[in-house]
């Protein structure tokens, strides 16, 4: 269990996150098409999956945008946000912010939150996902991982991206 705050307050997750070297588990996430993606229709790509809470928030709707202004210069690697929200939501998002760089999916009917360890397990946001960010090569071994310690807090979107370099 993974212990974060928010506002100062202690949250926590189900676990945590996975470990440097180890490889990522398979997932099945909702685009806003109602397609299913796995971890096969990303293959051979080196992927960043910035998993937070809601789209509807200011930090994680500034995460979203920043890694789409950062995933246009990145060679053979797709950013791929992840949330709880509702697949209609995060197109809605997606379509009235022109984030055309990024993957969104939603996690609305799988078990990604658990499997990766990062479903919040107590406060009022229980159930939905903490801000983290996983990285990992074209083999998805994992490179780089960071649990924000604050929900209302960004990630470290350089020591990500330095990650895949």
């Amino acid at each position: 269990m993974s212990s974060i705050t928010l506002k100062g307050n202690i949250v926590n997750t189900i676990g945590s996150l996975p470990s440097v070297g180890s490889t990522i588990k398979d997932f099945a996430l909702v685009d806003s098409g109602l397609n299913v993606k796995t971890l096969e229709t990303f293959e051979g790509k080196k992927k960043v999956f910035n998993i937070f809470p809601s789209i509807d928030t200011p930090t994680c709707a500034s995460s979203a945008r920043k890694f789409n202004e950062e995933a246009s210069a990145l060679e053979n690697t797709v950013v791929i946000n992840v949330s709880k929200d509702l697949p209609f939501a995060l197109g809605r998002f997606c379509a009235a912010e022109g984030l055309n760089n990024v993957e969104t999916l939603s996690d609305f009917r799988s078990s990604f939150g658990d499997d990766y360890e990062v479903t919040i397990t107590d406060s009022p946001m229980k159930g939905l996902l903490s801000r983290a960010v996983i990285v990992v090569d074209e083999n998805n071994k994992v490179v780089y991982t960071e649990q924000v310690s604050e929900i209302a807090d960004e990630p470290d979107y350089e020591a990500a991206l330095a990650a895949l370099k």
